[in-house]
């Protein structure tokens, strides 16, 4: 198992404990292109990391803050400032100090504010209004930021920081249907995008018209592509799947998935990986659902 770099977004969905069962299952060379449409935390990227990619997210503030970090115009340092400046100013002032915080990001859309909301606001949600102000609510813990964090959150952008200027990668902030029109036989599009038949909340809207609609998109698309989404929990199966079993093969994952703050809301769950068939990795212990291994996942990953 390689180290696995974690970002320092935290973002619902996120696939930092997935990464080596990705890693695992798709055949790929360094003359590709990766292209993902659902950027994200970035985790797959950062941890597969490709010489060339095409990074695209709808999320302004997501895109803005990873080409701050190319361009040299936010550096881990002055993140690690912001964090502890604003974070001795929530610990004498409490939640209110967060809706401060949250007001003039809607204002002024600056990414160390960003990063501040992230990493103190309820469950690390990103979520946004239809006005697109940012409205995830505080997290009650007015000590949230204390030296160990922070210099947890400044080692992940150091980290972040090296992978993307190693890398000749674009970020983009555009629709998926934008950013898949630049496939062609020399790329291969990984595709996460909110998961069908869950409580999902992105950024732009995304509906089951928009996940029928990229059935046709990848089967339609120039090169090799991966999608990630849930396969089945204790209670159902996802059927929105059945769709590509006629032209892709699936590799499966089993863990448990924690949404919210209770126990009662952890579950196992089996995540599908499907792929373009000329691109699966051919494994000695295939992930089919006759040899998947369960892996209880205690925690969330930790803050």
């Amino acid at each position: 198992m390689k180290n696995i770099i974690v970002p320092p977004l935290k973002i619902q969905g996120i696939k930092t404990k997935l990464i080596d069962f990705i890693r695992d299952n798709i055949q790929i060379n360094n003359n590709i292109t990766w292209i993902e449409p659902f950027l994200g935390s970035g985790s797959v990227a950062f941890n597969l990391a490709p010489k060339k990619a095409l990074l695209s997210d709808s999320n302004p503030h997501i895109i803005n803050l990873y080409k701050s970090i190319q361009n040299n115009k936010l550096t881990p340092e002055e993140i690690a400032d912001h964090l502890k400046i604003e974070g001795n100013e929530l610990a004498q002032k409490g939640e209110s100090h967060y809706y401060q915080i949250r007001k003039r990001f809607n204002q002024d859309k600056n990414a160390k504010d960003f990063v501040f909301l992230n990493r103190c606001c309820f469950n690390g949600l990103i979520r946004f209004n239809k006005k697109g102000e940012f409205n995830v609510p505080f997290c009650k813990k007015n000590d949230r930021f204390r030296k160990a964090l922070i210099t947890k959150i400044y080692n992940q952008f150091v980290a972040v920081r090296e992978r993307i200027l190693l890398s000749e990668w674009d970020f983009v902030c555009q629709s998926w249907e934008e950013t898949l029109i630049n496939t062609n036989s020399n790329s291969f599009t990984y595709l996460d995008p909110p998961y069908v038949g869950r409580h999902t909340d992105y950024y732009s809207s995304w509906d089951e018209k928009d996940a029928h609609k990229m059935i046709s998109a990848i089967e339609k698309l120039k090169g090799g592509y991966a999608l990630s989404m849930w396969f089945e929990n204790r209670y159902r199966k996802n059927l929105y799947l059945q769709n590509f079993e006629k032209f892709a093969s699936f590799r499966y994952f089993s863990h448990f998935y924690h949404l919210g703050g209770s126990e009662q809301n952890r579950n196992k769950m089996i995540e599908a990986l499907v792929i373009h068939p000329d691109y699966v990795k051919q494994n000695l212990l295939k992930n089919d659902l006759n040899s998947l291994v369960d892996i209880e996942f205690n925690n969330h990953i930790s803050a």
